[in-house]
């Protein structure tokens, strides 16, 4: 039996929470959905939750613990839907975010692959929207062209979260769906919304439908240390081959910008040879124009240490 859209739900360890995010599924207006949670391994007990859920649109499955990315796939390989959504088990939606999507993309048509809402940020329970207005993003159908500024590109890949975006499943297969390889915790989703981005027509609307709790996150928030070095700068061949040669001058810069963000990172806790590695990898003509060049000087250097290590310090003073 096939069924419009198939929601994807990684479960790792977020007993407390699955029940929510499944209940925010449930109350959707738009009722044509199977439901597929991946318990990824999980110790907690999450799993029996799933199973007192009652709505006999939930599907578990189980595997052994490899990743939210890898999760993600085993929901894709096992939906028999044509649109995919994706929720976190520590995240949910209002009731009207299926709805909104599935017209959204109706309303594009076939063309279109992928449509992002925004969302509410728990605590303190407040709408990005304003932010993201802000920053310069822009609602509506989008498609990168030759032309496109490399901080639109990068504005557009950082909106695109996997529990805020309803996308059609040939496109999610067609471009290898998330990024898997050694149990990866952190943009393991931009790896794959880089691909469409290049390569699909993209819409974006800025009214939150979801909502994002912090508190509850274990994985890319109030780390100790710098993050991981995203998989796109960690193998950017893979996303040079899916990248149409018209726009290979474009992902270059693309490429360069986040580098120098993420190099930012890596100075300000201390690894500033590797900030500087990183930098030169990607290095493009005119990297002075890109976002962060300013700051990544400093951070490439043992002054952003420095200059890292007394911040934080104020920052623990304070509170």
């Amino acid at each position: 039996m096939t069924v419009r859209v198939s929601v994807v739900i990684p479960l790792y360890n977020k007993a407390p929470h699955v029940g929510r995010a499944l209940r925010s599924v449930s109350a959707q207006t738009f009722e044509d959905f199977e439901v597929i949670v991946v318990d990824d391994g999980s110790t907690d007990g999450g799993a029996r939750e799933v199973e007192a859920s009652g709505d006999a649109r939930v599907r578990l499955v189980t595997q052994a613990n490899a990743g939210p990315g890898a999760a993600r796939n085993r929901g894709v390989a096992e939906a028999r839907g044509e649109l995919l959504a994706f929720l976190d088990a520590d995240d949910e939606w209002l009731p009207a975010f299926l709805a909104e999507g599935v017209r959204a993309l109706d309303d594009g048509g076939p063309g279109v692959a992928s449509v992002t809402f925004g969302y509410f940020v728990h605590p303190p329970g407040e709408s990005k929207e304003g932010m993201w207005r802000a920053r310069g993003l822009r609602e509506g159908v989008s498609r990168v062209a030759p032309d496109t500024a490399p901080e639109a590109v990068v504005r557009m890949l950082a909106y695109m979260s996997p529990c805020t975006t309803l996308a059609r499943a040939d496109a999610v297969r067609r471009w290898g769906g998330f990024y898997e390889r050694g149990r990866c915790l952190y943009a393991e989703d931009a790896h794959l919304w880089l691909k469409v981005l290049l390569n699909e027509r993209v819409a974006f609307r800025l009214e939150p439908l979801a909502r994002f709790h912090q508190d509850a996150s274990g994985l890319s928030k109030n780390l100790p240390g710098a993050r991981p070095v995203e998989p796109f700068l960690e193998h950017p061949e893979e996303i040079e081959a899916a990248c149409p040669p018209e726009l290979r001058p474009l992902l270059a810069r693309v490429l360069a910008a986040r580098a120098l963000k993420t190099a930012c990172v890596l100075g300000y806790w201390g690894r500033w040879r590797e900030a500087g590695a990183l930098a030169r990898r990607f290095r493009v003509p005119g990297a002075w124009r890109l976002p962060y060049y300013a700051p990544s000087l400093v951070c490439r250097t043992p002054a952003g240490a420095l200059l890292g290590r007394a911040w934080r310090a104020l920052a623990s003073a304070r509170g």
